[in-house]
């Protein structure tokens, strides 16, 4: 039941070890049809949203990837997703998104985890490695963090007991815990990963952190081959920043994750390189694979110098999962290319490069491939 639950998983990521930059072993044979062009749903987003959106548009059309968008605009002050997005998403079964912002207060909920409830993307993946030529404070650093995604602290159930007393209802069930937890031990096997970490807060949270865990070691005693630990997740932040390489998957709540995964990310340099995904088991949405921080920078959005790395590296990922591996090798070689040479860079990564410098960088590189 699980094994076709998980026949996306060779495409969404590539495989780790990674190869060396330049170097790919695996020879792929393209399977007749395999080029049939896919149309997917384009969400531009708020902010800097259209800016690297627009920056993966030009590089699919200068690569000639057999792909076409289907453009609709959201955004985040909006009361809910409109019906035809949700209708053209599971038209297509693919989405690419840039960041939409969720105000504070007003009673207006988040539509990013609309968009994961309405189509049960469940599980969050985020690939947080060190950049050939992107110097930072750790080496070897290749975490993989898959993010319980539709329940948890995101449930949204809040109400006002009395004036002045909040309740929120963190909600944990034995369906979801089990998912994600098949998904993690899937992907670490499918994926040559040695070492799964399930991270919580079971020593306070003990019934709902605690059947989260029974989850995790249930399936982990389904995987012999595959190390299990796990951390709470204070001690995980402490480890994380002090001595990231000795995690390799690690499986969270939803919360945690997004907290997790941020930390990480921040290691190898920041949220404007990290590529990431959402998925179920009929839909995914590509995006930036942390919290766009800089999602309604004005001075960023005004000089159009919004970094597309991350969302450039989400299609590549992208393009894996619609089976279009030659493509989504040519992307991730051309854009790691870019950021190797240090050249072409953004403000986030020390330089004051614009967003169309780096997209013409990435595209002359593919001419070179």
């Amino acid at each position: 039941m699980f094994r076709q639950s998980f026949r996306h998983l060779r495409q969404i990521i590539p495989s780790s070890p990674s190869p060396p930059l330049f170097h790919r072993s695996v020879t792929y044979m393209p399977r007749p049809g395999d080029d049939t062009p896919r149309v997917v749903t384009l969400i531009p987003g708020d902010g800097i949203g259209p800016i690297v959106t627009d920056a993966v548009c030009q590089v699919m059309e200068a690569m000639h990837a057999p792909v076409s968008f289907e453009t609709y605009e959201v955004h985040g002050n909006m009361d809910s997703v409109p019906a035809e997005v949700i209708k053209s998403i599971r038209r297509n079964k693919v989405c690419l998104k840039g960041g939409l912002v969720t105000p504070l207060g007003g009673g207006v909920s988040s539509l990013n985890v609309q968009l994961r409830k309405e189509l049960d993307l469940y599980a969050s993946l985020v690939h947080c490695l060190n950049l050939p030529g992107l110097p930072t404070r750790h080496d070897n650093v290749d975490i993989v963090v898959i993010r319980e995604n539709t329940e948890g602290e995101y449930s949204g159930l809040e109400h006002e007991v009395s004036p002045g007393v909040v309740e929120s209802l963190k909600v944990i069930t034995k369906f979801c815990s089990d998912r994600i937890a098949k998904y993690a031990f899937e992907y670490a096997y499918l994926n040559n990963r040695r070492k799964v970490t399930a991270v919580h807060k079971a020593n306070i949270m003990k019934l709902a952190d605690g059947l989260f865990l029974e989850s995790c070691r249930d399936i982990a005693s389904m995987y012999p081959s595959i190390d299990y630990n796990e951390i709470i997740v204070d001690n995980c932040c402490m480890q994380l920043v002090s001595k990231p390489e000795q995690f390799d998957v690690m499986v969270t709540p939803n919360l945690y994750g997004n907290l997790v995964a941020n930390t990480a990310a921040g290691l190898v340099g920041g949220t404007g390189v990290m590529p990431g995904g959402n998925v179920g088991e009929d839909y995914a949405i590509f995006e930036q694979g942390t919290s766009a921080g800089n999602v309604g920078n004005e001075k960023i959005i005004k000089q159009r110098k919004a970094n597309p790395v991350a969302l450039l590296l989400s299609s590549a990922m992208m393009l894996r999962h619609l089976q279009f591996p030659s493509f989504a090798d040519r992307l991730e070689t051309a854009v790691k290319h870019v950021v190797s040479e240090g050249k072409f860079k953004t403000k986030d990564l020390g330089g004051d490069s614009t967003t169309q410098q780096v997209v013409d960088a990435v595209i002359a590189n593919l001419n070179l491939l």
